[in-house]
């Protein structure tokens, strides 16, 4: 049931590929962004990868006169890339960036030098409290050996952190970005199931897009292919989640996607799909129950909580995997570091006979001597440095894995504490399984 005064907000959501040198046709493809967003059918634009100041400022500029509030979020040593710009006035903003964020010595695929964050902005929506998010997650490179899973997981589980525990007073929750993560994965059910937002593209009572929602589609000639298999026609990895509250409710009423090159253009806005969600907010009293919106019960709370358990598990037990890995890449440079060092004081040693032997006419191999020195210093510093970078990986991942141990006892405590439903009075709470100090999706 629609009301008079609902506030129907636009979404929208575009990783821009925004790699300087790097990507192609980045100018041209930043001009088409501009004319686009510069008809002003959007209330709210949620932009990832602005990895240049200068790209950011000339968008400011272009969008001054239709998105007068905006903001740039900056972390790590090229920035985080987000970006936000809105039709309503900004109140505060907030950066959180995420403690593992992949290798700095995989300079080839260049998350660790992004800063990956999730960036929050404030707003006042038709009088409502509205937390915006925008968030872009460690990529996913080779689904079948993903050395960087535990990473994301983390960094799901930081998100959904972040999320509830930033969120309490908000009325309106909205969450957009490049997740790098398909719908189904254990990152995405996490932040889901945790926090209770909801899927624009499942939502939508009306979808215009890409088939299945896909935003990475293979037909798009800056994709490699190669990278989409074995899923031929592309991925979903990007979107827009929303969520209501005990005062007002969120629907998506459409979504749509763009799919491909752009009318008029030899090519794309960028190497991902472009989302739009139209959003409607509706202010209710306790009595209404509008866009599907279910009294609670007892039943659906206990299944949400076991859920949440499993999920939960599963994560603690992927981030295990990531805690061995890291300790045995700690070790390997700690040995590798002690054996550079023996090489050196053998080095050294050998470099004292000819002081030691006084009566001597051959002459010490001075070239040999500082070539091997610089090889030993050079395995000393790299080793210390990459023992530094592994122990510090480690106690994040630990500190994640603990987290996640308290967060399911948490919730088994609460699984335990919930009426026997009638007809299931044998009913109990899934053995050896344990899932954050306790919440409702709701919350």
């Amino acid at each position: 049931m629609a009301h008079a005064d609902d506030v129907k907000v636009r979404v929208f959501s575009l990783n821009c590929w925004g790699v300087r040198y790097l990507s192609k046709k980045l100018p041209q493809r930043y001009s088409m962004i501009g004319e686009l967003l510069c008809k002003g059918e959007h209330d709210i634009i949620l932009l990832q990868e602005v990895w240049s100041e200068k790209d950011y400022l000339s968008m400011k500029k272009k969008l001054s006169s239709c998105h007068p509030h905006s903001h740039h979020f900056k972390s790590g040593v090229i920035g985080s890339g987000l970006a936000i710009f809105s039709k309503y006035r900004i109140n505060d903003t907030f950066l959180y960036r995420y403690s593992l964020n992949g290798y700095p010595y995989m300079a080839h695929h260049g998350d660790w030098f992004g800063g990956k964050a999730v960036g929050l902005a404030v707003l006042n929506i038709g009088g409502l409290t509205a937390n915006v998010y925008v968030t872009h997650l460690h990529a996913e490179y080779c689904r079948d050996k993903d050395s960087y899973l535990p990473h994301r997981v983390v960094q799901a589980w930081e998100l959904q952190q972040f999320v509830r525990h930033t969120s309490a007073g908000a009325d309106v929750v909205i969450l957009a970005g490049d997740l790098n993560m398909h719908p189904q994965d254990l990152g995405n059910r996490l932040l889901r199931t945790s926090t209770g937002l909801r899927d624009s593209y499942t939502e939508a009572a009306k979808f215009d897009g890409n088939e299945n929602g896909i935003t990475l589609i293979s037909d798009n000639p800056f994709t490699i292919k190669k990278e989409l298999a074995p899923f031929e026609k592309g991925i979903r990895i990007d979107y827009i989640l929303f969520k209501g509250s005990s005062k007002a409710d969120v629907c998506c009423d459409f979504m749509s996607t763009t799919k491909g090159s752009v009318a008029n253009h030899p090519f794309p806005y960028s190497d991902h799909e472009a989302l739009t969600s139209e959003l409607r907010l509706t202010v209710h009293n306790p009595t209404e129950t509008d866009c599907g919106r279910k009294p609670g019960n007892q039943e659906s709370a206990t299944a949400t909580v076991a859920e949440l358990v499993d999920i939960t598990t599963e994560a603690r037990t992927e981030v295990k995997v990531g805690v061995h890995c890291a300790e045995r890449m700690r070790y390997t440079a700690m040995r590798t570091g002690v054996m550079g060092l023996a090489l050196l004081f053998l080095e050294l040693a050998i470099a004292a006979v000819p002081w030691l032997a006084l009566g001597t006419e051959q002459p010490f191999p001075r070239t040999s001597f500082y070539m091997l020195a610089a090889l030993c210093s050079a395995i000393l510093l790299t080793t210390a440095l990459l023992y530094i970078f592994y122990t510090t990986e480690l106690k994040s991942l630990q500190s994640a894995e603990e987290q996640m141990r308290l967060a399911v006892g948490g919730l088994q405590e609460r699984l335990r504490g919930f009426p026997p439903q009638p007809g299931s009075l044998k009913r109990s709470p899934p053995e050896g399984l344990e899932p954050t100090a306790a919440f409702h999706p709701e919350e």
